[in-house]
């Protein structure tokens, strides 16, 4: 790999936002770019010596892309394991250059499935099943990387539920301290197999099923996995929901595919006691993806610009922050049950005074909030305002609660609805990379950015 350092020129009607490196995603070598705007929205305006000037779509809405910095914090360092030598992202590890820890460890347990998306972001890989001696090795250097602090372990494949030994791989991830487990599925086996369920039930609580749903609708479903599965998913969610396993749906979403259908996804999961959760994912073009059709391409505020209206404005782009850990691709809110309805949290708390106070984490995690109010000293006034603030979110005598009865109150009265807009070669910037806190875990142990990794090491 190399790096051309022409800078690109801009072509008419566009403004220079500031410089960044992208990459080639004919040849994959660094090039020089400039982030800029045109008619309200940002691209990345990048030049190869070789294959010519490239403009990529950035984010649709330029207003919500300049004030993320308003919440971004500086990122939290974690173990550094690989040497830079030829430049982000090619050094992965993580190298000195990444910003940011790990967020979500992520572990591939296996490659086999069902389905054969023709987006599917792993090319479809034959991956042996991950050994429990493997796993072992795996969850104790991530829990090592991040100075036995790493927060969420996420399962995935290949379709995971496949895996001989899924429930003990899940029951010794449990034995190494992580906050939060989540398993990644395509909710197939899940929709015909009790004994599973009753299984996975068996390992709450922090504990919970990320299903991939595309819509209420049959196009999403057979233009994304070649096949109407709706049935599937809403047995699977019946059965996971009625064994007490939070889920939160995850949707793929393209612009004229079902990017109509973003609001109706969450009246729907909103309406199942259960689902904890949606997360909006935009089509990222990875591998056998279908490139030639980006004037498609969805961005995070495009998906948030959509479900506004969608909803009447009963959910506003206002609503939704960037991720303080990840303020490039991840926005998020959380919403509370109020009269009946989820009404989003950001509305009673302004997230930017309490910015010192958050962790660089997906995870919200009462008791460590309440923890710090019951310390000696009594608490500092930033603290005792944002206490104030998230205290009617949280019951009387939650501090004497069992954790099963802690998560099954959250489950019923918190929601989230999260965006997560992953780097592809096309709309790749520098500074997105080294942010991203969504982390494969290697069986040769090492810590690769989800992007990273399939843009460049999952096939290298």
């Amino acid at each position: 790999m190399t790096e051309h350092a022409t800078t690109p020129a801009l072509p008419d009607g566009f403004r220079s936002i500031e410089p960044t490196v992208s990459i080639c995603p004919q040849c994959l070598d660094r090039v020089t770019a400039e982030l800029a705007i045109r008619d309200g929205s940002v691209y990345v305006v990048k030049s190869c010596p070789v294959h010519g000037q490239q403009i990529e779509l950035r984010e649709a809405n330029a207003d919500y892309y300049l004030a993320r910095n308003t919440f971004t914090k500086p990122g939290t360092r974690s173990v550094v394991q690989t040497e830079s030598r030829r430049g982000c992202p090619f050094d992965c590890g993580l190298c000195p250059e990444h910003d940011q820890h790990t967020c979500i460890g992520l572990i591939e347990i296996n490659g086999a499935c069902e389905l054969a998306c023709p987006d599917c972001y792993t090319g479809r890989q034959d991956i042996p099943d991950l050994t429990l001696a493997e796993a072992d090795r795996m969850m104790d250097f991530l829990q090592a990387s991040e100075s036995g602090q790493a927060e969420i372990l996420q399962l995935s494949g290949g379709e995971p539920t496949l895996h001989p030994r899924l429930l003990d791989l899940i029951a010794l991830a449990k034995t190494k301290r992580f906050k939060y487990i989540l398993l990644n599925s395509n909710g197939l086996r899940l929709a015909e197999d009790d004994a599973l369920v009753a299984g996975l039930a068996g390992l709450l609580p922090q504990f919970e099923v990320y299903l991939q749903y595309d819509g209420p609708s049959a196009r999403g479903h057979s233009v994304f996995r070649g096949r109407d599965l709706r049935d599937i998913k809403e047995r699977a969610i019946m059965r996971l929901t009625a064994a007490g396993i939070p889920v939160t749906l995850v949707a793929t979403v393209r612009q004229g595919v079902n990017d109509g259908e973003i609001g109706a996804i969450l009246r729907h999961a909103m309406s199942i006691p259960g689902v904890r959760g949606v997360n909006y994912q935009p089509l990222a073009y990875y591998g056998d993806s279908r490139a030639d059709d980006r004037q498609d391409r969805l961005t995070l505020t495009g998906v948030l610009e959509n479900l506004e209206r969608q909803t009447e404005g009963e959910f506003q782009l206002r609503d939704f922050v960037p991720l303080p850990c990840n303020v490039e691709r991840v926005a998020l809110t959380f919403c509370y049950r109020e009269n009946g309805r989820f009404v989003p949290i950001t509305r009673k708390v302004d997230v930017r005074e309490h910015l010192p106070l958050l962790g660089n984490t997906f995870a919200f995690d009462a008791d460590e909030y309440l923890a710090q109010a019951a310390g000696d000293g009594g608490v500092c006034a930033c603290m005792a305002r944002f206490l104030s603030a998230v205290r009617p979110f949280i019951p009387a005598g939650y501090g004497r609660l069992s954790e099963k009865e802690k998560a099954g109150y959250f489950n019923r009265n918190l929601f989230r609805i999260s965006v997560s807009s992953f780097v592809d070669a096309y709309n790749f910037d520098l500074k997105s990379m080294q942010r991203e806190c969504v982390h494969v875990v290697t069986r040769d142990l090492r810590r690769i950015p989800f992007s990273a990794y399939n843009l460049f090491h999952r096939n290298p």
